[in-house]
């Protein structure tokens, strides 16, 4: 299975913004030297919020072209289409019902079979839940103290999401409208970039 494996950190900066979500991500050095900005044209532009999107969901470039494709053939609009769709991809809502702290672990989790959909293992990350699927952590990983503090002592609330702390679960209770994403992108620039290709 392909996946990003650069260093976090390293990706934040030169993004230009914290994709992982780490609070020390976006430190700079000691001295305060931040980098050099240099004016982007609006290809770069773009290509910028196109590799931030992808950051976020940590999305190899040929499985994000899928997922625009995708969005393209909806009748809706193009960019809260792909947003969605890569908001509802399993390993991302292990993430946001905080089972794990970073979409690394949540990815992991998946993958070594710790994550059941309605009751089911799944160990597939690009999983789509659908709405009123229930996502669970299985009963042999509920003894497993990291699991539990992170899902117990979590504090995010998504309007999208609900959570029951007592059965280690959670319910996609509907597909997240595009202002209900915590993501600082502007995907309309993305759809933009796209559109060059198609």
């Amino acid at each position: 299975m392909a996946r990003m494996r650069g260093p976090r950190f390293k990706q934040c900066r030169r993004l230009d913004l914290n994709v992982c979500g780490h609070p020390k991500a976006m430190k700079r050095e000691k001295n305060g030297q931040a980098r050099n900005k240099r004016k982007l044209s609006s290809y770069g532009t773009q290509l910028l919020e196109k590799q931030r999107l992808r950051g976020y969901y940590e999305v190899m470039e040929k499985q994000f072209r899928n997922y625009v494709g995708k969005a393209l053939k909806d009748s809706d609009t193009t960019g809260d289409v792909l947003v969605r769709l890569l908001e509802t991809r399993l390993d991302n809502l292990v993430y946001r019902l905080e089972f794990a702290t970073s979409i690394r672990q949540a990815r992991q989790m998946v993958v070594h079979g710790h994550i059941l959909v309605n009751g089911k293992k799944v160990d597939r990350p690009s999983y789509a839940i659908n709405v009123n699927d229930v996502i669970s952590l299985r009963e042999k990983s509920r003894s497993n103290e990291m699991f539990k503090d992170n899902f117990q002592n979590g504090t995010h609330q998504l309007l999208y999401l609900s959570k029951n702390v007592d059965d280690f679960s959670g319910i996609l209770q509907k597909n997240p409208a595009r202002h209900e994403v915590p993501i600082q992108i502007d995907d309309h620039l993305v759809v933009e970039y796209y559109s060059k290709f198609v």
